[in-house]
């Protein structure tokens, strides 16, 4: 089994849509200070323009963590 993380941030567009960007492997010792300074950065920075719109505010973010099982399908 194989287990991967992602720090999964969304923010509101300037026509007021969601956009997610996401980290692979974030830190495991990453705090919420951390997360919430990145964030408000990207924002004040504005450097990202997802589908002509303009980001605008910080939502949400979390650290998802996926287990995957491979299978062998060849018997």
């Amino acid at each position: 089994m194989e287990q991967t993380k992602r720090l999964l941030m969304t923010f509101k567009t300037s026509d007021d849509k969601k956009v997610s960007l996401s980290i692979d492997d974030p830190r495991e010792d990453i705090t919420e200070g951390e997360i919430k300074s990145a964030m408000d950065l990207i924002v004040s920075k504005n450097i990202f323009a997802p589908n002509g719109g303009d980001i605008v505010q910080a939502v949400e973010a979390k650290v998802v963590v996926t287990d995957t099982t491979p299978y062998d399908l060849e018997l």
